[in-house]
Parts: C-alpha cells; structure tokens; sequence
C-alpha cells in the first residue's frame, strides 16, 4: 500500500472527553471534527503513527474502513462486502469482528457481527481464489474490525492501536481503584497547571497523575515506550514508525526541572508509585512521600493541586471518605493562590470540603458519572512589560 494513501480516521475517547481529543488533535496540526465519543479526522500512514504516539487523552486509532446505511441483514451484507478488504486483510488475516447497536432496525449485535464475517470472509474468498469447502487460516497478524449501528447507520472499523492507548506501560503495579492513564492526562490538561508551577497530588495512590504531568511537562509522547498493532501489518511501512518515533525522542525536553510531588497515607502505595515513576524514567522528576492530606502544608505560590480521591461507593466507606473530604477544604483552605481540582462522585461534595467549586465538569471515570471540582487560586501578579523586556 501507498505510504501517501489517504485514510478516513476516528480518535474514540471517553464522554467528556472528546473536546480535549480534538485539541490534541489540532495541536499536532491535523484537521478534525468532534462528535459523541470520538474525532474524525483523515491522514496518511505518518498520521496513524503520530496520534497513535501522541495522543494524551484518546482511546484508539481506527481506520473508517466503510460507512452505510442498512437497515435489513441482506443490506449489511451485500454492503459489507462491496468494501476492498483485500486493501487490508492479507490471505492469513486474523480478523475478529466486535460489534454494537444503538436504536437500529438490526439491533442483534452477535448476528451483525456474525454477518459481517460472512461478507469479508466471501470477499476474500474470491479475491484470493479459496474454495468455500476450505476455511481462511487466520494464523497471520490481527485486524480488529468493528461494525457499529447508530440509527441504522452503520460504521466499520479498523484498529490501529491494539490494546488501548491508556496503557502506556509504566504502570508495574495499581491501587485498588486506578484512574487510567488517558483520564490522568486529560485532569492535568483541564487545569491551568504550567510546568514552571508547583503541581500536587495529594492522595497519588500508584502515582499516575504525578507520571503524566511529568510526560506532560517534559514534552514526551505517551505511547514513546509501547508497539501498536499495525505495526505487524505487513503493508504498513516500518520506516514510518522509526521515523516518527525519532521526532518525538527529539521534541522530549529531559532537562527541564518540574516541582511534581505526590503524597498517600498508605506507604506501600509510595513504594509503588515510584516503581512506576522509575519504570518510565521519571523517577527523579517527581517525589514521592508517605503523609496524609491533613498535614499537607507549603510555603510556595501559585501551584496546582490535582486529586482522584476515594468516592465512597462501596458499602460504609461513605463516612470516611467525607471525613477526607472535610480534611482537603481545611488543609487547602490556606492556599489561597493554589488551584484546586478534585474528581469525585459525591455530588455533596463541596458541602463536606467546605466551599462552593468556581467551576464543576461532568466526567465519566470508566462508566462512572463524577464531577471535576475546580477552585480556582488568584493570579500571579502581572510582571511589568518594562521588567519583562529586560
């Protein structure tokens, strides 16, 4: 295949998240549109590795590999193998079909599924000249496919990615409830945290939102340490990867200095935290401490304090759980020039911390509805342009 062959992409992300994908995704100077759930976006080879590479906050990489309407199982099926799947599936192909549907005629997810096989596999067959009585091997490289029904339109991908971006696989051990990575990133971007501030997880657990406002702050690709499953592709050229990947070792600033510091009460889940900080390189750029939030206390200005604390969901955590929450509004309140953003699910929140959020954003944490209190700090004071210039 054409390294310049253009495709039709889609970035997945999480609800609430697709606004942050399709900054990412301009920030990398690449067009797209933001819909529920995802980015749309076209590009070459070089792309799919880029945003595979790059992207913070996203899922997946797709390739769009059809689009249709249907609205009977003939009609899916007749569609589903007009598409030029011998562009895509080598003869040894392992191709898997996942599937989903949403207010469709055809709301039979294992059926469409099954379908969907039946039309590439007949594709195949006679693109490649096999004989019906003799099964496609499936023993080469694997193509996940999807087909997904919206309103009896229908959408068929392709993954890029492999497993999900949110692995970037620094994470050697987690807490009892982990936040994922692609989340962790997305809580720093929505903050107004610089690397030249103070930033403060004051309840790290395993210590990925201190990891990831270091990639963050140190300019380094979060999927720099991990392989994608087009890379097994025999089509997809192998100079593109190395190429890409060299850019982004080039764009990485190590020098630097970042003030990260994550604490926990638990200090095994410290021990843990650097395991993973180590793993990934960033041991030195952020420290680790054993201390509960009620004694968290600082001289500097103008940081930034980022939490993922227990939400209280399981059976009599609920009491203890606000107990912490009255305990971060009466360390913070102090802070005045700190920002604070804090992730939960207790919609009762700010009664318990102890004040009204400058701004609350619904986020989903997997499949659960959490806001994100934020609290703004006051501002620097503004340097004069006179000082400025000198």
């Amino acid at each position: 295949m054409n390294t310049q062959q253009e495709f039709s992409l889609v970035a997945t992300a999480a609800s609430g998240l697709e606004a942050l994908v399709g900054k990412e995704l301009r920030d990398l100077g690449i067009e797209c549109a933001v819909e529920n759930g995802r980015a749309r976006f076209k590009g070459t080879m070089a792309t799919i590795a880029t945003t595979n590479l790059w992207l913070r906050t996203a899922d997946r990489i797709k390739i769009v590999v059809g689009e249709f309407d249907a609205y009977s199982f003939d009609e899916l099926f007749e569609k589903v193998k007009a598409l030029p799947w011998e562009d895509f599936l080598p003869l040894d192909a392992s191709f898997p079909v996942a599937g989903k549907s949403i207010k469709s005629k055809l709301y039979s997810v294992p059926d469409c599924q099954a379908i969907t096989k039946k039309a590439i596999v007949e594709r195949l067959r006679g693109y490649y000249h096999r004989p019906a009585s003799v099964p496609l091997a499936e023993t080469g490289a694997l193509f996940q496919l999807e087909v997904a029904l919206l309103k009896d339109h229908v959408m068929v991908t392709l993954d890029t990615t492999g497993p999900s971006l949110f692995k970037r696989g620094y994470r050697l051990e987690k807490g009892g409830a982990p936040l994922k990575e692609n989340m962790a990133a997305a809580l720093v971007m929505l903050t107004n945290w610089r690397k030249d501030r103070p930033f403060v997880d004051p309840v790290c657990g395993s210590g990925t939102l201190c990891i990831e406002a270091a990639l963050l702050g140190h300019n380094i690709a979060p999927g720099f340490n991990r392989s994608f499953a087009c890379e097994e592709w025999d089509w997809f050229s192998d100079s593109i990867f190395e190429t890409v990947r060299k850019d982004a070792e080039e764009k990485a600033d190590y020098d630097v200095e970042l003030d990260i510091s994550g604490f926990d009460i638990n200090g095994k889940m410290i021990e843990i935290a650097q395991a993973n900080a180590d793993e990934i390189g960033l041991g030195d750029s952020i420290t680790f401490k054993q201390q509960a939030v009620k004694d968290f206390t600082t001289e500097k200005e103008y940081g930034v304090i980022v939490a993922n604390p227990p939400y209280g969901e399981r059976l009599g955590e609920a009491e203890t759980v606000r107990e912490l929450y009255q305990q971060m509004g009466q360390a913070f309140k102090p802070l005045s020039t700190w920002s604070k953003y804090i992730l939960t699910s207790d919609l009762q929140f700010e009664e318990f911390y102890g004040a009204k959020a400058t701004k609350k954003r619904k986020l989903y944490n997997g499949a659960l509805r959490t806001d994100f209190f934020q609290y703004w700090g006051t501002r620097p004071p503004r340097t004069p342009r006179s000082q400025s210039a000198e």
